[in-house]
């Protein structure tokens, strides 16, 4: 069987350090962090999400500052807070809840925020820079963070092995693939268009699935000892929940716990990256904390 990852844990322990530090940094600035969190919409996962960040920010001493608009809203009006944000020196991040509504131009909402403030890693200023060389971006995405923040708090090496990204999604599956190549792993980068896909999955050392297909990938398509780390979160029908649903990741996991034996490791979804995302988007807000407030 393979190592399952604590996911809830590792998160536990990061935000905890950022509670530590921004106390100690509130002491020297006077000055409590600021998150601006927009929310759009009536979509029950993303208010369950927009929740969970919330309480996060609240336990680590991070002050929310949200904005809720219903499902009609206009893109004007989301544009005229996002630019109020941006201006409010009591503001050191601003996420928005993705996805937006199809009505609103996504990309330009994410365009108009500050770089400065990006905490989600989300504007092509911060992307772009990901994939440049020499060019470090202020913020990366929260996910891509996780996904490398839970290697190294095991200890799992990363440089010179072959690490294969189901997904090339903005917000996944590309930012991730930057950040191991940065860290000098050989990526491959597989999608809905690649040719034999359980072949290049199965020479994996490091898989991150990020392609919402429920338990998509098969335990015997893994290398034995390879580490996975399973972005997806899929909604399937199940009568013995309460819900009428349980939470599944992209990789079916069961299986894929056995195939990859006693030397793989393996995220449990939900528990595994999802509560490291949080973690990272608290310790983005202090980055953004320490380079607004200390720059002196």
């Amino acid at each position: 069987m393979a190592t399952v990852f604590n996911g809830r844990k590792i998160a536990q322990n990061i935000k905890q350090e950022v509670k530590n530090e921004l106390s100690q940094l509130k002491e020297v600035t006077h000055k409590t962090p600021g998150l601006a969190a927009i929310l759009v919409g009536e979509r029950k996962d993303s208010q369950i999400y927009f929740r969970m960040k919330k309480k996060s920010a609240e336990e680590v001493g991070i002050k929310i500052f949200e904005t809720i608009f219903p499902e009609n809203t206009t893109q004007e009006e989301i544009e005229k807070v996002i630019q109020k944000y941006n201006q409010d020196t009591n503001i050191h991040g601003i996420l928005v809840e993705l996805p937006l509504p199809i009505h609103i131009n996504q990309a330009q909402i994410l365009d108009m925020i500050d770089e400065k403030k990006d905490v989600d890693g989300f504007t092509p200023q911060s992307v772009g820079k990901l994939a440049m060389k020499d060019r470090d971006p202020l913020f990366s995405g929260c996910t891509p963070l996780g996904c490398i923040e839970l290697l190294d708090r095991y200890n799992i090496p990363i440089e010179s092995k072959h690490a294969v990204v189901v997904g090339r999604s903005n917000l996944v599956g590309l930012p991730t693939s930057m950040l191991l190549l940065n860290r000098n792993a050989t990526v491959t980068i597989v999608h809905s268009k690649t040719t034999d896909i359980h072949e290049k999955i199965s020479q994996a050392d490091i898989l991150v699935a990020a392609i919402q297909k429920p338990e998509f990938i098969q335990g015997s398509w893994l290398k034995k000892g390879a580490v996975v780390l399973d972005v997806g979160i899929n909604q399937i029908p199940d009568k013995t929940q309460k819900s009428g649903f349980r939470i599944v990741g992209d990789v079916d996991f069961e299986n894929a716990k056995v195939s990859l034996g006693e030397d793989g490791f393996i995220t449990p979804v939900p528990g595994g990256l999802g509560p490291m995302t949080i973690a990272m988007l608290m310790r983005n807000v202090l980055k953004s904390f320490k380079m607004h407030e200390l720059k002196n």
